[in-house]
C-alpha cells in the first residue's frame, strides 16, 4: 500500500502565517452571524444522521412512540452531531484552509473565529448531554456523548491525519444515532439496534470513498491520508464492492433479528442490489484505463440506498400480514 507523507498538520496557505491569517478571501456574501455558526455545524451530515434516528424509534417501539420522545431526541441528536462537526471544524481549520473543497467553512472566511468556534462546539456538546439525560435516559445522553468524544478525540485528532483506514473506524461515530434512537425508546440496546449499527458502519467506507477519488489532489495537498489519495482508483473501487456485499448481505439481519416483515424485506433486497450494481458498474469503469470512474455516482447513489432503506425501516412496523 503506498503511503502518503503525514506531518501531523498541513501547512499554512501563506509561509510563516497562521491558519487565520492566511485565509483566502473568497469574494462571496458574508453569512449572517447565526448562519455563519450554523454552518459550522455541517446540517446536511445532521440531516442524514437524523433520516436514521426515527425509523429506528419506530422500529424498537413497534408504532408509533410519543412524539415528544422523539422531538427531545432529535433536538439532543442533532445538538451533539453539531458539536462534533463543530469541534472538527475548529481542529480541521489548518487544511480546510488548503482544500478546495471547504475553503467556504466559517473559519476559513473568517466569519467565525477559532475561539468562537471552540467554545461554540464545547457548550453544544454540554447541553446535548444535559438534554438527553434529563428529557430522555442516561443512555441516550452517554451515547451520544461518547459518539462526539469518538469523532473528535479518536477520528478527527486521532485517525484522520495517519491512516488510509480513517474513515473505516472513525465512522463508527456515525452510527451512534441508531444506538441512541433505540434507547431512547427502549431504555437498553439489542442484538436489533447492534445490527442497525453494523450497516451503517459497513455503509461508511462505500459512501466517503468516492468522495475520496473525486478530491483526491485536495487530501493529498494537505498530507491526509484517505484511501482515494493514496491508492489507484482501480484498487480503492474493489474495496468499495467488497464493503457493498458485506453491507448488503448484513442488512438482511435485521430480517429474523428485529424481527421484520416484507416491507423491510424487499426494500433490503431491491435497494441491495441496485447499489451492488453501481458499486460493480464503478469497478469496472475503474479497470477500463478511459479516466475519470464517476465516483460520485456512487457517492449519492449510497445517500439514497441509506435513506430509502430506513423509510421501509420506519414502514416496515406498520404493514405485517
Amino acid at each position: 500500500m503506498t503511503s502518503v507523507p503525514h506531518s501531523g498538520s498541513a501547512a499554512p496557505a501563506v509561509a510563516g502565517a497562521t491558519p487565520e491569517e492566511s485565509v483566502p478571501r473568497t469574494g462571496r456574501p458574508r453569512r449572517s452571524r447565526v448562519a455563519a455558526f450554523v454552518a459550522l455545524t455541517k446540517p446536511r451530515i445532521i440531516e442524514l444522521l437524523l433520516v436514521t434516528t426515527i425509523p429506528t424509534m419506530f422500529l424498537a417501539q413497534g408504532g408509533f412512540p410519543s412524539w415528544w420522545l422523539v422531538l427531545a431526541t432529535l433536538l439532543g441528536g442533532t445538538l451533539a452531531a453539531g458539536s462534533a462537526n463543530t469541534l472538527n471544524c475548529y481542529i480541521d481549520r489548518d487544511i480546510d484552509v488548503v482544500m478546495h473543497r471547504t475553503k467556504n467553512r466559517p473559519l476559513v472566511t473568517g466569519e467565525v473565529t477559532p475561539r468562537e468556534a471552540l467554545v461554540f462546539g464545547i457548550v453544544l456538546g454540554i447541553v446535548a448531554t444535559a438534554w438527553l439525560a434529563v428529557t430522555v435516559n442516561v443512555l441516550s445522553a452517554g451515547l451520544a456523548l461518547a459518539a462526539i468524544l469518538f469523532y473528535v478525540l479518536v477520528y478527527t485528532m486521532g485517525l484522520k491525519r495517519r491512516t488510509p483506514q480513517n474513515i473505516v473506524w472513525g465512522g463508527a461515530a456515525g452510527c451512534m444515532p441508531v444506538l441512541i434512537g433505540w434507547s431512547a425508546v427502549t431504555n437498553t440496546l439489542s442484538w436489533a439496534s447492534l445490527v442497525l449499527f453494523g450497516i451503517i458502519f459497513l455503509w461508511t467506507p462505500p459512501h466517503y470513498w468516492p468522495l475520496s477519488i473525486r478530491f483526491a489532489r485536495d487530501y493529498s495537498a494537505v498530507w491526509v491520508p484517505m484511501l482515494g489519495a493514496v491508492e489507484r482508483p482501480e484498487r480503492v473501487a474493489r474495496q468499495i464492492v467488497a464493503y457493498s456485499w458485506a453491507m448488503v448481505a448484513w442488512s438482511l439481519l435485521l430480517i429474523p433479528v428485529a424481527p421484520t416483515g416484507p416491507v423491510y424485506a424487499g426494500a433490503a433486497v431491491l435497494l441491495g442490489a441496485w447499489f451492488l450494481v453501481e458499486a460493480h458498474m464503478l469497478d469496472r469503469r475503474a479497470h477500463s484505463g478511459k479516466g475519470n470512474p464517476k465516483a460520485m455516482r456512487v457517492f449519492h447513489l449510497s445517500i439514497t440506498y441509506l435513506t430509502l432503506l430506513f423509510v421501509a425501516i420506519a414502514v416496515d412496523p406498520f404493514v405485517r400480514f
